[in-house]
């Protein structure tokens, strides 16, 4: 299935083959999983990261996954049977409306494998700019690429970026976690 889409999407999937249990453990590490009640993912593919998040999200939380790909979104609700599991097929670029419409104002986490250096022109910045407007504060955008492009397109909306190579994955992959702002901490007592 997972080749399938890459052979009818190229630009939109970005690898040949799934990702590694490696990585999806290296990309999942920083999450809160406690303080976690919406976790997003675009490009989920055959759900190479959902069941792994399901896995370790909370009974009350909710995963909600988003594909332009309808078959690997008609493929995701045929085989994983979750209440806390969500795919749509549509457009990241339009996560505010998709999360407002299934009753989410804001995600804690959103994840990210889509090949940020092949989306048509400015798509990118697009996907960028809605997911920092949708990050609660502390929130995170978690993305995985195989091109050091992406930091341009994260850049201009979060104000700290992480970065990691992970070379044990094929082909070595490039790890961003690109932080929301924090949560206020309120007015500071002046004496």
């Amino acid at each position: 299935m997972f080749f399938r889409g890459f052979l009818k999407h190229p630009v939109m999937v970005g690898s040949i083959i799934p990702s590694s249990r490696v990585l999806i453990r290296r990309m999942l590490e920083p999450v809160d999983w406690s303080r976690t009640r919406l976790f997003v993912e675009y490009g989920p593919g055959v759900g190479t990261f959902c069941r792994p998040v399901l896995d370790r999200l909370a009974p009350d939380a909710t995963l909600l996954v988003i594909d332009t790909n309808p078959d690997f979104i008609a493929y995701l609700r045929a085989t994983i049977h979750d209440p806390r599991f969500i795919a749509v097929h549509g457009s990241a670029a339009d996560v505010g409306r998709i999360m407002r419409e299934h009753g989410h104002e804001h995600a804690d986490y959103v994840l990210s494998g889509l090949p940020f250096s092949t989306l048509p022109p400015g798509v990118g910045d697009k996907i960028a700019a809605a997911t920092a407007e949708v990050l609660g504060p502390g929130g995170a955008f978690l993305v995985y690429q195989f091109s050091p492009k992406v930091r341009a397109f994260l850049a201009p909306h979060f104000p700290r970026i992480d970065h990691d190579m992970l070379w044990r994955n094929v082909p070595p992959a490039q790890l961003y976690w690109a932080m929301a702002a924090p949560a206020p901490q309120g007015d500071a007592k002046v004496d």
